[in-house]
């Protein structure tokens, strides 16, 4: 019986109803406003989400030619740490959702370094103390919007990320929950208790009544309520947008590692039900836990901007008038020109962890035309996965031999052949490359019984396109180490008394 995933996307939300194979039987997908109040702050409106989630689901079981009672769960996925505080009485959320791109929080980073440590954080969540995370964006709302800490400390304000506020609104404000793929990248959940840390909690300002719950990322949470015409379908499933697309890649084993080209990049590499702190800049973070199963960890490395760099050519510069022109542009010259673009625009997330960076485009001169800028904003997506594998590889010890991929990049073919030809592995697509929603819709159905286990979606995933590296290693290492000489002309850029990321020392 088919399954729907809602993926709550940093651009867009989009609803896909999955049949038993794992193959999309109908879609809808809606776009939301990307707000800018000043520069290093973005917001969006979850008003408007909320709308855009029930028009999707409503729309997607339509065209689908199926009727409700085939529905036989809703899973959800969602960019993770964009964070809403919201009145739990009228349903009002009290400020925008602060996106997990914005910057506005790098005083709260710099004074919990001060006065609790980043060791300490390290230690218990497996994050670094940067403006990334959720935990911060909470305090803010509650330090910035006028009423708002005495509302928090009457218990009257509800916080969550994006998954939270979409379930507390599907069930009609009657579930208040989050998971631990979720929970996990808040700064104050506990590794290994899969629980609030209450000296976290309170570090960080926030009283705990406004938290969800951390129940498993597969199990039965409760039923849909609106719209009415997905009305009693059960949720049943949570999972981060990055977790969830390495559950879709089945990368179920340690070892198994996706990247996922989207808004940024995110690598993830399975560790099992071991934690591994880095040593290299990455991040450790919960995988999923199934029902009553144990967790799994995964290392993580986090790419701020790759796919939003060209969305930034589109609407910001109106350089090409769509996504897929910037393939073409790119197609158009031999190579990059030796320019290099560089997208810190929210400071540099691993392996660096720099909030004082910011994006700069090297190496101009006369010769250098909109071919050879569009093709270096595509060649920024491959380096920096580069940076962060090499790091993958020093923690784990692990030697990359293949890489998955997946997100809405992976259709450019000019951006997938260099990546081979910068890492000297083959890079495989799926035959389904809507890995993240079907992460979600699988950990749904698992809990009600439409797939048994981790067989079952190993035996879904099958090779859509495979790419085998062509340059030569020299080429590749010459073109990396004059990327790695661009990266260091974004530092030191915000001006001083602006303190950069915590990252490792």
């Amino acid at each position: 019986m088919p399954v729907m995933a809602i993926d709550q996307g940093t651009t867009s939300s989009r609803a896909i109803l999955f049949d038993e194979s794992g193959t999309p039987l109908a879609s809808h997908q809606v776009e939301h406003e990307q707000i800018f109040p000043q520069a290093g702050w973005v917001e969006h409106d979850p008003k408007e989400i909320m709308r855009n989630v029930r028009e999707c689901m409503g729309s997607a079981l339509a065209r689908s030619n199926l009727s409700l009672a085939d529905v036989k769960a809703v899973g959800i996925t969602q960019q993770r740490e964009t964070t809403v505080v919201w009145n739990r009485h009228t349903g009002w959320p009290i400020y925008n959702a602060i996106v997990w791109q914005d910057t506005r929080t790098q005083a709260i980073c710099d004074e919990l370094a001060e006065t609790v440590g980043e060791e300490r954080f390290r230690q218990t969540t497996g994050l670094r103390l940067a403006t990334y995370f959720s935990g911060p964006k909470g305090r803010w709302t509650l330090d910035n919007v006028p009423g708002a800490r005495a509302q928090a400390e009457a218990g009257d304000l509800l916080m969550g990320t994006i998954d939270t506020w979409l379930l507390w609104n599907l069930t009609g404000g009657d579930v208040h929950v989050t998971d631990p793929s979720n929970a996990s990248r808040t700064l104050m959940m506990d590794l290994d208790t899969l629980q609030w840390d209450p000296e976290l909690v309170a570090a960080m300002g926030i009283p705990e009544s406004m938290l969800p719950e951390i129940r498993s990322s597969s199990e039965v949470y409760g039923e849909v309520r609106s719209p009415a015409s997905m009305r009693g379908v059960p949720i049943a499933g949570i999972l981060g947008d990055q977790q969830a697309a390495t559950f879709g890649q089945a990368a179920l084993s340690p070892g198994e590692a996706k990247n996922t080209y989207g808004t940024g990049n995110f690598l993830l590499l399975n560790t099992g039900t071991e934690k591994v702190l880095s040593q290299n800049g990455l991040l450790t973070t919960v995988c999923y836990k199934l029902g009553e199963e144990p967790a799994v960890y995964a290392l993580e490395g986090s790419i701020a901007v790759t796919g939003s760099l060209i969305q930034w050519l589109r609407d910001n510069l109106q350089l090409i008038s769509s996504a897929a022109e910037v393939e073409e542009l790119a197609k158009g010259v031999k190579d990059n020109g030796d320019c290099y673009f560089v997208p810190a625009f929210s400071g540099l997330f691993a392996p660096y962890w720099r909030g004082d960076a910011r994006g700069a485009i090297v190496g101009l001169t006369r010769f250098i035309n909109r071919g050879h800028i569009a093709r270096a904003a595509l060649e920024a997506a491959a380096y920096q996965s580069r940076e962060v594998i090499e790091a993958m590889e020093a923690d784990s010890g692990v030697k990359l031999t293949t890489l998955k991929v997946d997100g809405g990049m992976v259709l450019n073919e000019t951006l997938m052949q260099f990546q081979a030809d910068l890492l000297g592995v083959p890079v495989i697509r799926p035959q389904v490359i809507e890995t993240t929603a079907l992460g979600a819709a699988y950990a749904a159905g698992l809990a009600v019984g439409a797939w048994e286990g981790a067989d079952d979606m190993r035996a879904n995933w099958v090779e859509g396109k495979r790419w085998v590296p062509e340059m030569e290693k020299k080429q590749a290492d010459w073109l990396y180490n004059r990327w790695q000489q661009a990266v260091t002309r974004t530092f030191d850029w915000v001006p001083v008394g602006q303190k950069r990321m915590a990252g490792p020392q």
